[in-house]
């Protein structure tokens, strides 16, 4: 199990989704902490990195970096355009 740390801006990014993201986004919070490491790189030239992205709902992406050794994720960027 990882801890979910949200970072203020991804705060102030998820106060501004429409109220059809929420619910993909309450989606993804459990999947972030119990197999962070599903995502796909951030990085396609280094797919071992531990920044990553997870798509939630139709439209949304969540970017967020996994801190092994800390068992964190850390959710930096939130984005439903």
């Amino acid at each position: 199990m990882y801890k979910l740390v949200i970072d203020p801006v991804a705060e102030e990014q998820i106060d501004a989704l429409p109220d059809e993201a929420l619910r993909p986004l309450a989606e993804l919070f459990p999947l972030l902490e119990t197999a962070p490491w599903s995502g796909a790189s951030y990085n396609s030239a280094k797919p071992r990195a531990n920044m990553l992205t997870h798509a939630f709902g139709e439209r949304g992406l969540g970017t967020y970096v996994v801190l092994e050794h800390q068992r964190e994720t850390y959710l930096a960027r939130i984005e439903w355009p």
